[in-house]
C-alpha cells in the first residue's frame, strides 16, 4: 500500500466513524469528494472499522512516509480502533480507553496536594470567612454581565491577535467570528471552517469571569486552536502535502496535544503579567478587574490540576453515582453546585467523558515540553513547533525525558 493510499484510508475511517458518532469529526478540510463519497455509501458496522484500522497500522512500516508521519499514523490508529471495538460492544477498561486515545496512563491525584492548593489560595485572598466563601465573593465580584460577554470576548481577541501575529506568521486573510450560546456541556468551542476561519462558540451559561475569559479566548483563538488550524493548514497541508493533517478527530492524540497547548496560549501569547494585561484591557471597557490578583489566585489554584480527571476516573471508572462526584468536585474545587454539575454533565457526556484528560495531562506534558528547551530557545520558537509539527504525546514525553537527562547531567559536571 502507497503513501497516498494509507493516508486516504486514515481520512476515510475518520469519516466512516463520524457518521456513526456525531460530533467525532471536529472538522475536515480535505478532498470534498471523499467526504461525499463516505456520506453515500452504507454505513460499516464498527467491526469492520476496527479490522480497517488494524490493518493500515499493519501497512504503515512498509510505507515511505517519513518516520514523523508514521509515528502520528500509527497513534491516530490506535485511537480509531478503541473507538470502533467501543462501537461494535467490546468492554474497554476506563482506564485503558484514555490510554488509547491520548497516550498517557492516568492516575488519581494526590490530596495533599490539593489541601496545599487551597492554604495557598487561603493565604492570596485574605479576609473575614471562610475559604469558600471568600472564593466564592471574588469569582462573583469577576463576572463579567452576559450583555457584555461578546464585546469583551471581541476585545480580547482583538489584542491577542496583534500579539500573536506579531510572533507568528498568519495569512492575511484568517478570521474568527464569535457567538453567544447556551445550553452546551463546554465552556467555549472553536469550529474550524478551513480557509483560515473560525467560528468561536462561548457558552453564556456559565458565568465567564474577567480572569478566566483571557484564558479561553487564547485558548480558542489566539495563539490556540485557530492559530493552530491556520498554521498547519497553510504549512503541512499546502505546502507538505500531510493530507492526514486536513482532518482532526475528537478521542485522538492530536486532541491533547492541541488542548495542552491551547490551555498554555496565554502564557505564550503574554506570559508573568497577564493579569495587569488584561486589566486594563476592561479599564477601556468600563470594567473594574483586580488583575494582579487574579493572576495570583490563578497561580494559587493551579495544584488543583487534576481534580477534574479525578472526577472522571470516579464516575467511568469506580462507577460511582454523579452526587458523589458533585461531592468531589465542590469539595477540592471549591465550586458551587451549579458550576460542579455542569462539569459531571461534560464527564458524562458519551463523546466526552474522557476528554478532561486532554486537558490536564495536556498542560502538565505540554508545559514540561516548553520548559526543557535548549539553551538559546526561546518560548516563542519552542510553541511554534506546536504549532507547526504533527507532534504526539510519546515523542514530547520522550523528549521531555531527554531533556530532563541532559539537565542533569550538566548539572552534575558544573557541580564538580
Amino acid at each position: 500500500m502507497d503513501a497516498n493510499e494509507l493516508v486516504r484510508g486514515y481520512l476515510v475511517l475518520g469519516l466512516r466513524l463520524g457518521r456513526l458518532v456525531h460530533g467525532f469529526v471536529d472538522s475536515f478540510t480535505g478532498d470534498p469528494a471523499l467526504s461525499r463519497a463516505v456520506d453515500n455509501e452504507p454505513r460499516l458496522h464498527p467491526r469492520a472499522l476496527s479490522d480497517h484500522a488494524r490493518l493500515l497500522r499493519k501497512e504503515l512500516p512498509g510505507s515511505d512516509l517519513s518516520d514523523q508521519r508514521k509515528q502520528f499514523l500509527d497513534a491516530h490508529l490506535r485511537a480509531l480502533e478503541c473507538t470502533a471495538r467501543k462501537l461494535a460492544g467490546e468492554r474497554v477498561t476506563f482506564i485503558d480507553e484514555v490510554e488509547q486515545y491520548f497516550q498517557v496512563r492516568i492516575r488519581p491525584g494526590d490530596e495533599d496536594a490539593y489541601a496545599q492548593a487551597h492554604r495557598n489560595i487561603d493565604a492570596v485572598l485574605e479576609g473575614p470567612g471562610s475559604l469558600t466563601e471568600r472564593l466564592h465573593a471574588f469569582r462573583t465580584a469577576d463576572e463579567v454581565p452576559a450583555r457584555r460577554l461578546q464585546g469583551v470576548v471581541q476585545a480580547l481577541s482583538s489584542a491577542l491577535r496583534d500579539r500573536v501575529r506579531q510572533k507568528y506568521a498568519l495569512p492575511e486573510q484568517e478570521i474568527v467570528e464569535y457567538q453567544v450560546v447556551t445550553n452546551k456541556p463546554w465552556s467555549g468551542f472553536n469550529y474550524y471552517l478551513g480557509g483560515y476561519r473560525s467560528r468561536v462558540a462561548i457558552n453564556a451559561d456559565l458565568g465567564h469571569r474577567m480572569s478566566n475569559l483571557p484564558h479561553l479566548v487564547a485558548h480558542e483563538s489566539y495563539p490556540g486552536h485557530h492559530t493552530e488550524h491556520c498554521r498547519k493548514d497553510a504549512g503541512l497541508v499546502a505546502k507538505r502535502g500531510h493530507a492526514e493533517q486536513s482532518i482532526f478527530l475528537i478521542n485522538t492524540p492530536q486532541c491533547l496535544m492541541a488542548e495542552g497547548m491551547a490551555d498554555l496560549g496565554l502564557h505564550a501569547a503574554v506570559g508573568p503579567g497577564w493579569g495587569v494585561w488584561a486589566e486594563q484591557i476592561f479599564r477601556d471597557l468600563g470594567l473594574r478587574m483586580d488583575g494582579e490578583l487574579s493572576e495570583k489566585v490563578e497561580s494559587a489554584a493551579s495544584g488543583l490540576l487534576t481534580v477534574r480527571q479525578d472526577a472522571a476516573l470516579l464516575l467511568h471508572d469506580r462507577g460511582a453515582d454523579q452526587d458523589d462526584v458533585v461531592a468531589h468536585l465542590r469539595r477540592w474545587l471549591l465550586v458551587p453546585e451549579r458550576r460542579a454539575r455542569q462539569m459531571v454533565r461534560f464527564l458524562a457526556d458519551p463523546l466526552w467523558r474522557a476528554y478532561t484528560t486532554t486537558y490536564v495531562e495536556g498542560v502538565r506534558l505540554v508545559r514540561a515540553w516548553l520548559d526543557v528547551r535548549a539553551p538559546g530557545e526561546s518560548l516563542d520558537s519552542r510553541y511554534l513547533r506546536l504549532l507547526d509539527e504533527p507532534l504526539v504525546p510519546k515523542s514530547l514525553e520522550s523528549q521531555v525525558r531527554d531533556g530532563l537527562s541532559w539537565l542533569a547531567r550538566n548539572t552534575h559536571e558544573n557541580s564538580i
